[in-house]
């Protein structure tokens, strides 16, 4: 039976949840806003199937790396609508054209994340883009398994938790069964994503609980949200959300909210790791151990490894895992050239497995049901001490020192 006694130890991947035969095992969210599995145990019989399918209670060898890419699809205005160099739109096209099933992360009515399946393209563009929150798998692992049975192509995007999961759900390998994950940076916390939303949209004068409005055509004051504009760049890339705004007369004006990365705080305090799930501090499903035949992300670093490859609109990191995604990623339509991991690995923060929990995480959750001004507290929260600032800034002068002397 699972029974979750260390948070760490769960990544909620719902596997369990699927695959259990008595249905008795929900997710239900905690404090931070994580859902965890709790068992009925009124109804369980004690198979231990629940067990059986937990990736982190089974880790798997991982399978290493054979090919790396750096690569940008060629269709320019698929590449900017995506967050790196369009490698997700192109993989999907092509399953799409063979009457296959993709399955993705979209935005759902309360401007939370899901996992759904699409059999056309107007179902999977809403899929492109990064989503930095942890998606909601519901029932998607049983989906893909009766599409997988009835021999129908199936590309399965998700995070390495989630292929992980997937994977120990389905119990065997199947030859139509695309699967491709990301280098994850981690998921942060639904519950902040949520609150954060409702302050925003308070503050612009949305009013209270106004986000609720349904992504596609709804009345409220969310029109959209990228967390990957690159309206300033790839490199820079900024947080937007554009807001409907009542004016005096009461027509309604399109205000657009949009910061550099850098200088949201939501993005902040993600990037800070101050956010995130408790499993992602140790992450037992990254660097090959998920089995996925693809592993995607930005090329962070190409202007120095490649200048003449990068154009500021984003370039593509494609690890090919297995003999299978090589010889579906040799069938796509993307300027390529050739890489290595160590390069790869130099400049990208996703490779790795452990992170610091940040010193400021658990006095956060703390005050987050309390606080009045959840930004003015996020803030605070990814404010560097004093010591931190002097210590930077003496960095910056040592380094300058060093220059002259040259």
């Amino acid at each position: 039976m699972i029974k979750i006694q260390e948070k760490n130890r769960c990544c909620g991947c719902s596997a369990c949840v699927q695959r259990c035969p008595k249905q008795c095992i929900q997710l239900k969210e905690d404090s931070e806003g994580f859902l965890y599995p709790e068992v009925d145990q009124s109804l369980c019989i004690d198979c231990g199937v629940c067990e059986k399918v937990c990736p982190f209670l089974h880790i798997d060898t991982p399978v290493q790396v054979l090919d790396v890419w750096a690569v940008k699809n060629r269709d320019e205005s698929e590449r900017l609508r995506s967050s790196s160099g369009g490698v997700f739109i192109a993989l999907a096209k092509e399953v799409i054209r063979e009457n296959g099933v993709v399955f993705g992360a979209v935005f759902d009515e309360k401007w939370e994340v899901k996992h759904i399946h699409a059999v056309t393209l107007d179902e999977v563009y809403p899929m492109m883009g990064s989503k930095y929150l942890q998606s909601r798998i519901g029932n998607v692992y049983k989906e893909a398994e009766s599409y997988l049975k009835q021999g129908r192509k199936v590309l399965f995007t998700g995070t390495p938790c989630q292929l992980a999961g997937l994977r120990k759900y389905l119990r065997k390998d199947y030859p139509n069964l695309l699967a491709v994950d990301f280098l994850c940076h981690g998921v942060p916390s639904p519950k902040v994503w949520r609150k954060y939303l409702d302050e925003v949209t308070t503050r612009q004068g949305g009013g209270k609980n106004s986000v609720l409005s349904h992504p596609i055509g709804g009345n409220g004051p969310i029109r959209s949200i990228e967390f990957r504009s690159k309206s300033s760049g790839w490199k820079k890339f900024s947080f937007a959300l554009p807001l409907s705004e009542a004016s005096a007369d009461g027509d309604k004006n399109t205000v657009l909210l949009s910061r550099i990365h850098r200088e949201d705080p939501y993005m902040q305090i993600f990037l800070s790791d101050i956010i995130l799930r408790p499993s992602c501090y140790a992450c037992k499903c990254k660097n090959g151990v998920s089995h996925s035949d693809l592993t995607i992300a930005d090329y962070w670093g190409i202007n120095q490894l490649m200048p003449d490859f990068d154009d500021d609109k984003g370039v593509g990191l494609v690890l090919v895992n297995t003999s299978k995604g090589k010889s579906c990623f040799e069938t796509l339509p993307l300027e390529r050239r050739k890489s290595t991991l160590d390069e790869a690995r130099r400049f990208n923060g996703g490779f790795k497995e452990h992170l610091r929990v940040h010193p400021k995480r658990r006095r956060f959750f703390e005050r987050l049901d309390s606080c009045d001004d959840l930004i003015e507290w996020m803030e605070l929260c990814v404010k560097p001490s004093l010591k931190n600032r002097l210590y930077g800034k003496l960095r910056v002068l040592y380094h300058k020192i060093r220059r002259n002397k040259r």
